[in-house]
């Protein structure tokens, strides 16, 4: 109970306070998507940037880490993939959509909040190494199985340039590769401008918590509800467990472990949907499914902290 006061429902009453405030008219829609925009686009990429800037790629990286938790994100997507279109029936695009929602868990909104409440900043060092991975990994994916679905006997040497430039648009992305490009050239940046980056970093996580709150008033909990179901079980019990199994065979280090499980336990993120309305495919499914799995990790987060080490 006490890790369900101290850890979860902080993040929680944030994201409450966002839907409150738009369910009662104290913020329209227009500035829920403006505070979006800022945070996906902005400061999340900043605090991106920050993070793999500064990364020990010697002492920091696990491989073991990716192995564990992307293992895990794999076997959600194939599920959500085949699950989609052979259980429920869905074309091949709807199916590749769903797939996502399966693929594409809320790493940053709430697997580094959570994780930071339950064990402070000095335990994220395995949340960036995942982050960092995150939107290339499974934008990767998803668009590439939706270009093939969609190809429809386009020449196959289009693909990868299709890809890329859809992966390039990505501001998550951008931030990760400039960061990484800052990593290894050794950047140096003057304090003044560390400091307004550390300015705009701060703002990440409650910004966009409190956004998502009221991205998520928009939705109501409507289309086929046992496949809304189907993607929770595969988000909120199948990722973790496959990821806690891995990291105990491959031996990961106590805070690296945590920081896999509770991030691969996380609801599917905001992503999910913008991915299936990019495509204009399963949009209800998706938005629905981040809206159900976010209430229920109220109490899988509380499971998945309570039996971690």
């Amino acid at each position: 109970m006490q890790a369900l006061i101290d850890v979860i429902l902080p993040v929680f009453l944030v994201i409450g306070a966002g839907y409150v405030c738009v369910w009662r008219g104290l913020l329209g829609e227009d500035a829920v998507d403006g505070l979006m925009s800022f945070t996906q686009n902005f400061a999340i990429p900043a605090l991106l940037f920050r993070a793999i800037w500064t990364l020990d790629p010697g002492g920091d990286f696990d491989w073991a880490i990716l192995f564990s938790f992307y293992t895990g994100s794999a076997a959600g997507f194939t599920v959500g993939l085949l699950g989609a279109r052979y259980f429920f029936g869905r074309d091949w695009e709807d199916s590749v959509a769903i797939g996502f929602c399966c693929l594409f868990a809320n790493s940053l909104m709430m697997g580094l909040a959570l994780t930071e409440r339950a064990y402070g900043s000095d335990a994220l060092q395995a949340n960036y190494i995942i982050i960092a991975m995150h939107s290339p990994f499974c934008y990767g994916i998803g668009i590439t199985a939706m270009e093939i679905v969609r190809a429809r006997g386009r020449p196959a040497r289009e693909l990868p340039g299709t890809v890329a430039r859809a992966m390039f648009r990505n501001a998550l992305v951008i931030g990760i590769l400039l960061g990484l490009a800052a990593n290894l050239s050794g950047l140096q940046l003057p304090v003044p401008v560390t400091d307004a980056l550390d300015m705009v970093v701060r703002t990440a996580l409650p910004a966009a918590l409190f956004g998502m709150g009221g991205v998520l008033y928009r939705y109501r909990p409507q289309g086929d509800g046992r496949i809304i179901a189907f993607i929770c079980v595969v988000t909120l019990v199948m990722h973790p467990t496959i990821t806690w199994t891995l990291g105990t065979l491959t031996g990961l280090s106590r805070d690296a472990f945590r920081s896999a499980v509770i991030t691969a336990a996380m609801a599917p993120g905001i992503n999910s949907y913008v991915f299936a309305n990019m495509y204009g495919r399963a949009r209800r499914v998706a938005a629905s499914s981040v809206l159900v799995a976010t209430a229920l990790s109220v109490l899988t987060a509380w499971f998945w902290l309570s039996v971690l080490p």
